[in-house]
């Protein structure tokens, strides 16, 4: 767990002086108001920390399973571990190094690890504390490590080398012991070359002295521990890939790289008693079957009644081209090929017993993929795979943007697991998850949390990731609503990217009223209603629009002046306008250029639109004398308005979603009017783009559009051809004449990445000019050149009027200023309160018709939640803007700067948002040079700024979200969301959410050797190792082989983990019955034990009088 160094700023001095400096700079804010706000936050609110890891472990490489707690463990190829048990039990946690996990290996019901890395360390977790720790590591200096062994209820851990050596570690203090086998002693004469590396370790199950030892080249010996010399030496001419025994210990099976396997009798050395290869083609002349792909591991596992199971991974034949990765599990006569989706890493099968010398009784394999973990159930037939409890598909297809959510609305979790739960997949095992250790209980701090994913397929998921979980609600496939292409050939318009043309970019939601707008990466924007209905859609509402940025160069006079203009009254009738008042292809498509087509074909059959979130209406923003349409780069939604707006690099659109008609349509410079600071004339006179002159609208009809495709799907009344909205012209034109031409850039050349683009936009009711009494609904625009320009919306009243006039839409003229491009805006109100915008409450709209206008008159009005509806005029509001460069906040409506904060100079602020947290609010800020920062509200007190991550990503960059009650996350890897918060009060609270790791449970009885096994001999034979291995019979290891690294717990937490192994030792000797008490008693035992080293020792001895070999360990 990385400590951080919280720089944390003392309230009072530089933030103090530096925020009254800059308002002495800037105009006094209007009425004394700015220092009544009492600001409650303060830095020691402020702590960051990492909270929970969720997903799939990047690039996994190794596996283990401890059979009694029920915990499973994954290394990772760059030196991570994830540990699962019963849901909401879940941890992670990061070797410092970086190295490879190479090996796993549980010390079974101890509540401890040993990991062995790529770098030849060995390192001793202790897993009985919620946040995992290393206690000791041994880093090899002269060998490379390549195989571990652990036995059960052993404290001596053998280690093989690539040198082909094994050397003996104990657990209990990490040190080597003196004794070690040679490969040379190992091999002696039965080979002239070296062996190779160590591949397999195992004892004999009912032999503990009998060490089976397996080379890569085909050697495996059986040495024997006592007398240090081989018993037996059995060769193969294929490598081998890994070994398993009978739980007998008579035989043990081999598995090999040409896709054999050799069962070999512990006595008879000279050849295997059977050589089977399973995916083989047997050949009738009695020859060897082909050779097949190697079988990277087997495992040989024995059942009461009935046949043993032999399990493999690989050994597929060679001719099985694109061929998906296969499990193999043969039982009897059967054999059963289950396919993967991914290739396979590792896989373990887990059974009844931890003995092994006790019959296996397997329930269930494990199977650990590139990019799935997968548990197959033994028991049934056609062995089904179990359901996973696990969040482990984020990255089902690839994760493109995400939006997190805290403090939601109580009714919206069950609502989409509601919808979410009809999509659940059939066919699953009828067992629980067998993967159930730990223990987890709902923490206090709790409150509904979701995540939402886009994807690159098109897809968005919903999670529900309240009290530190992570589970998946609800699957929405935004593609649904495209014609698919069924060959290269037939794709002529999704060129504007090669591969993923659904691929999410941007999710804009509205909790409260469940509406919700995505933006993909095909320039195409898709509107959704939540309904628990399921509807048939028979034409998909579409609209398309036509976003211009260049000028024509074309030296003509300037086209005749427009024609006089209707007037308002007319505005509100829905007739379509002329077609001639609208061209809907320009004259640059006679020349073969590709014009007014949209990427993506919306299907044009009947749409059956399950319960959930159903298509409302698509936006497309079409292709223009030969250009694609740019990638839409900001997005945003009212319910209360009814509206959608978003915009890139070209301009910005605003559509009436209720009247499916295109209200806004303009480019960026155009929205300046006379005021741009740019002075960005057109190089020459160009011809006017649309004869009506108003330049707001360019949408295609008449041929592109059939006039039913704009029907709602709910209402036949609406049906109204695309048509420019007449209505929008009279108030635009009155308003500023300079917007009854297109203005265009004075350079044509500008890259599309250094044009001026929308990159900010929030719906609001505020002061839209200097002189406004009253607030008004207005939507406030942010470019990326750094300004902010406000456009004013007149709504018409609430009810049938809605659908039936129209919404006018007016720049106010306002234009603010900011260094770097706009991030983020909010408002607050006069005593300093966050004002979310305003919204209509979710309600069902597919319900009769009967019902519905009934409802109509009651609900049609939208619910403004600002406050501002209830203020009195003389009130006044701020507008917080924050931008890569800095933040302001602006006092409305006098438009005076009140404070400014200038976030950082070297780098850029690549996500800003404005939160809630303990009754205040802050902006928190995440920064290109890894700094996370907040401000307080609206002052721009500094109150955090901890430097967080080492170096970022594109893929953190695009996903970094904050939210409310001091969360925010990012993707950590293509697999992984990491979670973090930046509260001081859920730091403190973190322990007491986790899972805890480790639970005491009883281990079973041994298995019974029997009477006559008793008498005669047989059985299992146990062994000293303490004897062999110990420092008085060994000697003592040479220095230079390895050396010792104290864990970063110190001695206290070395302490603290031995008086928790004899605390819960003692406790497991209690009668099941009492394990439900408190722990008090527990803490007062462990704390006696500790205050006496006497007691401590005796007790320790006790302990291992009584469990023999089964050592205690004091960590």
């Amino acid at each position: 767990m990385r400590k951080f160094n919280i720089r944390k700023v003392l309230d009072g001095l530089t933030a103090g002086s530096s925020s009254t400096s800059q308002q002495q700079q800037q105009q006094p804010p209007t009425g004394n108001r700015e220092p009544e706000i009492q600001e409650t936050l303060q830095s020691e609110h402020f702590q960051l920390c990492k909270t929970v890891r969720h997903g799939f472990p990047y690039q996994p490489s190794a596996l283990a399973f401890d059979p009694v707690q029920k915990i499973l463990a994954v290394g990772t190829q760059t030196g991570a571990l994830r540990l699962f048990g019963r849901p909401g039990v879940e941890c992670y946690c990061q070797h410092d190094s970086g190295a490879a996990v190479i090996q796993l290996q549980f010390l079974i019901n101890e509540g401890a690890l040993v990991s062995a890395l790529a770098d030849d360390t060995l390192h001793l977790w202790n897993l009985r504390q919620k946040r995992p720790a290393i206690l000791h590591s041994l880093k090899f200096c002269r060998e490379r490590v390549t195989f571990c062994h652990l036995p059960f209820q052993s404290k001596w851990l053998y280690v093989g080398t690539e040198r082909g050596n094994i050397h003996i570690v104990n657990v209990e203090s990490f040190t080597l012991s003196g004794y070690v086998i040679m490969w040379n002693k190992a091999i002696e004469l039965s080979s002239k070359s070296h062996p190779g590396p160590v591949v397999h370790i195992s004892d004999n199950p009912m032999d503990e002295g009998k060490l089976l030892i397996g080379f890569e080249s085909g050697t495996v010996v059986l040495w024997d521990l006592k007398s240090k010399k081989a018993d037996y030496r059995y060769t193969y001419d294929e490598a081998i890939h890994s070994v398993a025994w009978h739980h007998e210990g008579k035989q043990f099976i081999c598995s090999h790289s040409d896709g054999t396997l050799t069962i070999w009798n512990v006595r008879s050395p000279t050849k295997p008693v059977q050589t089977i290869t399973p995916h083989g083609k047997q050949l009738k002349d009695g020859k060897k079957p082909e050779p097949c792909k190697p079988i990277l591991k087997v495992e040989f596992k024995t059942t009461r009644s009935g046949e043993p199971f032999i399990i493999l991974s690989g050994g597929l034949s060679y001719d099985t081209v694109g061929r998906r990765p296969c499990l193999t599990v043969m039982h009897g006569k059967s054999t059963a090929v289950l396919e993967m989706d991914y290739s396979i890493v590792d896989f373990l099968t887990l059974c009844e017993t931890p003995y092994p010398n006790d019959f296996q009784e397997p329930y269930a394999v494990v199977v650990l993929l590139e990019k799935d973990l997968v548990l197959i159930d033994l028991a049934q037939n056609g062995y089904p795979i179990f359901e996973n409890p696990y969040p482990l598909s984020i990255h089902e297809s690839p994760v493109t943007c995400c939006e997190y959510f805290a403090d939601c609305p109580a009714d919206l979790i069950p609502a989409l697991y509601s919808v979410g739960a009809r999509q659940k997949r059939q066919g699953y095992s009828k067992k629980e998850w067998p993967i159930n250790g730990g223990n987890w209980v709902l923490g206090a701090q709790s409150y509904p949390e979701i995540i939402i994913t886009g994807h690159a397929d098109g897809s968005i998921k919903f999670w529900d990731a309240s009290a530190i979980t992570l589970q998946v609600l609800y699957k929405l496939k935004t593609s649904k609503v495209f014609e698919k292409s069924r060959n290269k050939d037939d794709r002529p318009n999704t060129d504007i990217v090669d591969e993923d043309p659904y691929a999410i970019q941007i999710i804009s939601w509205c909790p409260e009223s469940r509406m919700l707008c995505i933006a993909g990466v095909s320039a195409h924007v898709i509107i959704y209603r939540f309904s628990k209905q399921e509807v048939i859609t028979e034409v998909i509402p579409m609209l398309e629009v036509r976003l211009l940025y260049e000028i024509n160069d074309v030296e003509s006079p300037e086209a005749e002046q427009p024609p006089p203009l209707p007037t308002p009254v007319g505005g509100s009738n829905p007739q379509p306008v002329p077609p001639q008042s609208h061209p809907s292809t320009s004259s640059s498509s006679s020349d073969g250029l590709r014009d007014n087509v949209p990427c993506l074909k919306v299907k044009n059959s009947p749409l059956k639109q399950s319960p959930g979130y159903q298509t409302e209406l698509v936006i497309q923003l079409v292709w223009v004398g030969g250009e694609p349409p740019q990638q839409i780069t900001s997005l945003a939604v009212n319910s209360s308005y009814g509206l959608v707006v978003f915009g890139n690099c070209n301009g910005i659109a605003m559509v009436d979603y209720l009247q499916k008609a295109v209200l806004l349509n303009l480019g960026t410079i155009e929205l300046y009017g006379s005021n741009d600071p740019y002075r960005r004339e057109p190089r020459s006179p160009r011809k006017s783009r649309q004869p009506s002159g108003a330049g707001l609208c360019d949408i295609s009809e008449g041929t592109v559009v059939p006039e039913d495709r704009c029907k709602s799907p709910t209402s036949a009344k609406m049906s109204r051809k695309l048509s420019l909205p007449t209505d929008l012209k009279p108030d635009l034109d009155v308003k500023d004449n300079s917007f009854s031409r297109s203005r265009s850039s004075s350079v044509t050349s500008i890259d599309k990445e250094s044009r001026e683009a929308i990159s900010a936009l929030h719906f609001c009711e505020t002061f839209t000019r200097k002189a406004d009494l009253s607030p008004s609904p207005c939507l406030w625009v942010g470019t990326t050149l750094g300004t902010v320009l406000v456009i004013a919306l007149n709504l018409p009243p609430g009810g049938e009027q809605r659908l039936l006039q129209p919404v006018i839409v007016s720049p106010s003229g306002t234009i603010l200023r900011l260094k770097g491009a706009i991030l983020r805006m909010a408002f607050l109100d006069t005593t300093g309160c966050l004002m979310p915008p305003a919204y209509e409450p979710w309600k069902e709209h597919n319900v009769p018709e009967e019902k519905d206008e009934k409802e109509k008159l009651k609900k049609r009005r939208p619910v403004s939640v600002s406050p501002s509806s209830s203020q009195e005029i003389s009130e006044n509001q701020y507008a917080v803007i924050c931008s890569e460069k800095q933040a302001k906040v602006i006092s409305l409506p006098t438009q005076n700067c009140a404070y400014k904060q200038n976030i950082t100079e070297t780098s850029f602020v690549l996500r800003g948002d404005i939160v809630t947290l303990s009754n205040g609010i802050c902006l928190a800020c995440f920064c290109a040079n890894g700094h996370i920062m907040t401000f307080s509200l609206p002052s721009l007190r500094p109150l955090l700024d901890v430097y967080y991550l080492p170096l970022t990503n594109m893929r953190i960059a695009r996903t970094f979200c904050f939210t409310n009650n001091g969360q925010a996350l990012y993707l950590v890897s293509p697999t992984e969301i990491q979670r973090l918060t930046y509260s001081q009060e859920t730091c403190e609270n973190l322990q007491e959410m986790l899972g805890e790791l480790f639970t005491p449970v009883e281990t079973p009885e041994a298995p019974n050797r029997g009477f006559f096994k008793g008498l005669f001999g047989g059985g299992a034979q146990s062994l000293d190792r303490e004897e062999l291995f110990g420092e008085s019979s060994s000697g003592k290891a040479s220095r230079s082989l390895a050396q010792h690294i104290p864990g970063p717990g110190g001695i206290e937490g070395v302490k603290g983990a031995a008086s928790g192994v004899v605390g819960e030792l003692a406790r497991a000797r209690l009668a099941l019955d009492e394990r439900g008490q408190k722990l008090g008693d527990l803490e007062e035992r462990t704390a006696a034990m500790l205050s006496s080293a006497d007691s401590f020792s005796k007790h320790a001895h006790e302990m291992m009088l009584k469990y023999k070999d089964k050592k205690w360990y004091q960590f």
